[in-house]
Order: structure tokens, then C-alpha cells, then sequence
């Protein structure tokens, strides 16, 4: 089987000297991989190699607690015999573990039953243009550098205060890599990616009255990130402001989620209209294609395409080309995220998500922080949540929660040791706000969300 690239994209230069082994190493074990499957009788494979590093330093009491440096390498093939799939994969690139990794692939497919919506997407569909999202960035920075980037951290959240007494430590972390897929219908493509961050987490008072919480920031380009300074102070604050915490009775009032976790409810949604939790209807918004499933006031789109983006990709997971799409538009879902497996199972069209969503953006309101405090009135901010107590078949949601408690749109007291609960189908429906807060720290972004009416249950 020949493989013939649809589209070459330009050669990783910038890259060749941070990996172990050059992109074009990469690309020729993916096509050596595709060539040895169609000769053994695969009727249709794709592959995936990849290469990276990472470095993470943690400094805590002023002292280096850890240091970790990692390099990662793998490959993986999926191949065909007719719809019967098997895969397998490995960390040895040599020759001969490259062809047991693919013999070990067809044994797989041999013994497997066929599937009539198993098999690779439609040509059509696949990526011909590879436009530069600009998502590699690396940061040159040593073992040394990275431990006094981390001590200042720290030191700048001790400094802050003298009620904070104690650390879980600060974080430098860098992360980069470089892949290459490739499939039998003449799809090559890769790119290098880099991934950085800097986290702190404090802990304030002492005895029975201690507090915790943390911040972190993470880009692409390090330059993009908070100040180390800025990480810990912000982390030092949030520890600060929970001291002398107090319980609340159990009510019903509205709900303020704090941007850093409304993001969460972006994750449910996610779940909910995959094309696995539609096709097996394990999902609480099941058929919901069409209908209101938000208040009319949401707004959510899937950007793949934004420059240094979290979850930029010109590709999905299979080589499909990515798109720009609206999911919801004035509270009705617009699509499911699907891959091609989900898309046959659902009589439907891949949406280029295979893997999930890119950059799954809530569209930002007009009120700011306060103005949201200001239009809820009297009820609760919501600063951390606890607990995995959601059921994504039926939407019922109860978690732990710890935050504020609001009167007159003012922030009046720390809250903790209650319980937030109600029903996913019902808390969508009743957002009454989303705020221009907007925190970028992974592929979900929102601002700040306001519920108008949920369960909160105390002593």
C-alpha cells in the first residue's frame, strides 16, 4: 500500500532539536507501519506515533521537593480486515517491534467480530489544509531556572500574609511533544505542541481554623502565563479570604458558580451530547437534537481553530478536518460531537471530533464579577466543589461545596461543609446569567454562571 500524503505540511525546523528523534523519523515509521499492514492483508489501518518530554518542579517551604523529567515515545495502530478492528501499540520504536506491533494488531482483528460501523471516515472528510495554529512554543528553561521561578512562587504567597502558615508547594511544569498520523486513504499530518504551567496551593490559620485553595496558569508560550509572583499571591488570597468559615441552614436560593469551576457544567454538557452517550442512550440530554436544552440567553461554540488555543487542532483524532461550530444557539442544541464510529452508529456524519471538543467556549454575558453578585441578590458563591456525585444518565447532580454566602449582592461570610443539589436538565434551563470573566485555564472556558434556584443543604 503506497502512501500518498494529501497534504505535505511544512518540516518542524523550530522543533527537530527538542525530541528524540526528527518529525521525519515520525512519519516514515507511520508509513512503514501502513505498508506492513496492507502486505499482511489489512484492507484498510491507520497509526499514530509520537515523541515528547516533560519537566516538573516542586518546591515547598522554600525547599525542592521533587524533580521529574520524563521522556515519552509511542506508537499505535489500528487495522482492518473488512470491519473486524484491532489495535496495539508500543513504546519501542525498532524495526522488529514495529512489525510485532502490528502483527499482534491483525491477530487482534482476526478474533474479533465484525462491526458494520467500524472502519476509517470517509475520504471526503479528512484534512487537506494544515494552516499554523501557532501551538509550539518552547521554553527553554533548566532545572535551576525552574526552581527559583518555583521559590518565588511560594515565596510571594508567605509574603502575602503572615496567617499563611504553611504550603502544598508551587509547581513549574513544561510540556512538549510532537506526533504523526497517518491512515490507508493517503492522510499524513502532525504538528508539535507545547503545554506550560505554573501552580501554587497554600494553606492559611492554624490549628482547627486552617483553610486551603491554590491558582494555577498554563499556555502555550510561558510568556503568556501569570507571573509567578502573581500565581502565588492569588493562591495566598483565596486560602485567606475562606479563614473563619461558617456553616448554613438548608434553602433553596440561587447558585453563582465561580468562573475556575463553571467550566465543569461545559464538561457535562460535553458527556451528555458525545455520540457514545447518545448511541448507548446513557445520557440525560438524549435526543435532544433541536430542542431547548439551555436558557435562551446560551450561547456555546466549538473553536478548533484559535491561534495557541488549549484544544486547537486543524485535525481530529482521525484525520478529519475540524470545524467551527455552534453547539447551542439561544439554548437549542445545535449538534453532538461525533466521530465516525458514533456518527454510523447514529445514522449521522462525523463533526471532526473524534477525541471530543476543541475549544468549547460559553459566550460571555455583559456583567462582570460584581455585576453578577449584584443581579443574584442574596444567595450562594460557589468556590469549590466536592465530590463526584453526578449521575449523567438522569442529570441529578449533589456535590459538596464550599464558597460564600451573598446578601444584598455583597459577599458577606465564608461557606463550608454544605451540599449543592438539583438536576442538570433544570439547572441548564435556568441560567439566568453568564458573566465576561472568562478563565482560560483548559479547553472549556466560561465566565462565571448564575443559577436561579438550586437545593443547598447544610446543618
Amino acid at each position: 500500500m503506497k502512501i500518498i500524503a494529501l497534504h505535505e505540511q511544512r518540516p518542524f525546523v523550530h522543533a527537530q532539536n527538542r525530541f528524540s528523534h526528527p518529525a521525519d523519523t515520525l512519519r516514515q515509521i507511520a508509513r512503514d507501519m501502513l505498508d506492513y499492514a496492507a502486505k499482511h492483508g489489512a484492507t484498510a489501518c491507520a497509526a499514530e506515533v509520537s515523541d515528547g518530554f516533560g519537566q516538573s518542579v516542586t518546591v515547598r517551604q522554600g525547599e525542592v521537593e521533587t524533580i521529574e523529567y520524563n521522556r515519552d515515545k509511542g506508537l499505535g495502530i489500528s487495522v482492518y480486515l473488512g470491519q473486524r478492528r484491532g489495535n496495539a501499540n508500543t513504546s519501542d520504536f525498532s524495526p522488529q517491534a514495529v512489525r510485532d506491533t502490528v502483527d499482534a494488531a491483525l491477530s487482534i482483528a482476526r478474533h474479533t467480530a465484525s462491526d458494520d460501523c467500524a472502519g476509517l471516515p470517509e475520504r471526503a472528510m479528512l484534512a487537506t489544509e494544515f494552516p499554523d495554529l501557532d501551538l509550539y512554543h518552547p521554553w527553554l528553561l533548566n532545572v535551576e531556572q525552574a526552581i527559583e521561578l518555583a521559590g518565588e512562587c511560594e515565596q510571594a504567597a508567605f509574603s502575602r500574609d503572615k496567617r499563611i502558615k504553611n504550603s502544598e508547594g508551587a509547581t513549574v511544569s513544561v510540556h512538549e511533544s510532537q506526533f504523526v498520523f497517518a491512515n490507508s486513504l493517503g492522510f499524513i499530518g502532525g504538528y508539535p505542541t507545547s503545554r506550560h504551567s505554573v501552580s501554587c496551593a497554600v494553606i492559611a490559620g492554624k490549628g482547627g481554623a486552617m483553610q486551603r485553595d491554590h491558582w494555577y496558569s498554563e499556555a502555550r508560550e510561558a510568556s503568556e502565563m501569570l507571573k509567578v509572583e502573581e500565581v502565588g499571591r492569588i493562591a495566598a488570597e483565596r486560602a485567606l479570604r475562606r479563614l473563619n468559615s461558617r456553616k448554613l441552614g438548608t434553602m433553596q436560593v440561587p447558585v453563582l458558580f465561580e468562573a475556575p469551576i463553571a467550566a465543569s457544567l461545559l464538561g457535562h454538557f460535553v458527556g451528555a451530547v458525545s455520540g457514545g452517550s447518545q448511541y448507548r442512550k446513557s445520557s440525560f440530554l438524549l435526543d435532544q437534537l433541536g430542542k431547548p436544552v439551555f436558557s435562551p440567553n446560551i450561547h456555546i461554540d466549538d473553536i478548533p481553530d484559535i491561534p495557541r488555543g488549549l484544544a486547537s487542532s486543524t485535525f481530529d483524532d482521525e484525520g478529519v478536518k475540524t470545524q467551527r461550530r455552534a453547539m447551542v444557539e439561544a439554548g437549542v442544541l445545535q449538534g453532538y460531537f461525533l466521530g465516525s464510529y458514533s456518527a454510523r452508529k447514529l445514522g449521522m456524519k462525523t463533526t471532526g471530533n473524534a477525541g471530543g471538543n476543541h475549544n468549547l467556549i460559553l459566550r460571555p454575558g455583559d456583567l462582570d464579577f460584581n455585576g453578577l453578585l449584584k443581579k443574584m441578590g442574596r444567595g450562594l458563591l460557589v468556590t469549590e466543589l466536592l465530590g463526584q456525585g453526578v449521575n449523567h444518565v438522569t442529570g441529578d447532580y449533589s456535590r459538596g461545596a464550599a464558597g460564600f454566602w451573598v446578601e444584598h449582592g455583597e459577599i458577606q461570610y465564608p461557606v463550608e461543609e454544605i451540599t449543592i443539589a438539583g438536576n442538570l436538565k433544570d439547572m441548564y434551563r435556568h441560567i439566568a446569567a453568564v458573566g465576561k470573566d472568562v478563565l482560560v485555564q483548559g479547553s472549556r472556558q466560561s465566565g462565571s454562571v448564575l443559577i436561579e434556584n438550586m437545593m443547598v443543604a447544610g446543618q
